[in-house]
């Protein structure tokens, strides 16, 4: 039995779906239950992170944190002699790459979950996740499907974006096989390119050139904290510290699943209409 923290967030959800399809008994922590609308099979448990319920005995949990850093200990207590194993979807604080050691306000709270589920005495497997393919919606999708001129900062950083079916293959391997306790995987897409490459494939995916205007650090914070609020320092920070450099990039989604992961062309192919 697998539980999912999680599961109606992006990579959650394609967590549920790929356990429903192999058939491996789950549930889901869920606050919302009647908006839920998970896979079949997945059996639902009324909850809150903040106040977590009692729960069911698993073999394994698959975790990601969403509430206020201060609430984790109390989860932790309540969840640790119900399982065995927290696999964690975490960030790549310890990759020696620029891009990803600029300080920021949720490095040290998921630092902190880290070492309190080291601590717990539970087996653990930390997931690593570069830069999302899915960010690609919210971040160009808005100026593209309008039509106009995509004004982004730090057009010449590449990053290595994951597609969300692939984080949740590693999971899903993580969850229901021995061998992956006390592992840290750092999980990327198979390809470095930069945030313009990105938005040329996804013009040459539907059909249409877009222009691209980059934008100053300034200009990024006038046009773009209304959406993201303070969140844009950290994302310019890290851009900044990236550029013209190549991204990082792993192959431990083909180790651990035996299947390449996905490349961000295959990801806007599937996803073309919502850039439309």
């Amino acid at each position: 039995m697998i539980l999912i923290v999680g599961a109606t967030g992006r990579v959650g959800r394609e967590v549920a779906v790929q356990l429903s399809a192999r058939r491996v008994p789950a549930c889901a922590l869920v606050r919302n239950p009647d908006n839920a609308n998970l896979p079949s099979g997945i059996d639902i448990v009324p909850g809150d992170l903040t106040a977590p319920p009692t729960f069911p005995r698993t073999d394994a949990v698959f975790l990601v944190w969403t509430a206020p850093f201060s609430a984790f200990p109390t989860f932790l207590n309540a969840i640790a002699p119900t399982t065995d194993h927290i696999v964690f979807l975490s960030a790549p604080y310890n990759t020696p790459h620029p891009f990803f050691q600029q300080p920021n306000p949720l490095r040290a709270g998921g630092l902190d979950i880290e070492s309190r589920i080291e601590a717990s005495g539970l087996n653990w497997t930390f997931l690593r996740p570069s830069m999302f393919s899915a960010n690609a919606l919210h971040f160009w999708g808005p100026q593209i499907r309008s039509g106009q001129t995509v004004r982004w900062p730090y057009l010449s950083t590449p990053t290595a974006p994951i597609d969300q079916y692939d984080m949740a293959a590693v999971a899903v391997q993580a969850l229901c096989e021995r061998g992956h306790d006390r592992t840290d995987y750092v999980i990327t897409g198979p390809q470095s390119l930069t945030q313009a490459e990105q938005i040329d494939t996804i013009g040459r995916v539907i059909g249409r050139e877009i222009t691209k205007q980059n934008l100053s650090d300034e200009e990024a914070r006038r046009e773009l904290e209304p959406t993201y609020g303070k969140a844009i320092d950290m994302l310019l920070d890290a851009w900044r510290a990236g550029a013209d450099k190549p991204a990082w990039v792993t192959n431990t989604v083909e180790q651990v699943t035996g299947n390449r992961a996905r490349t961000f062309e295959q990801w806007v192919r599937k996803h073309a209409e919502a850039f439309r």
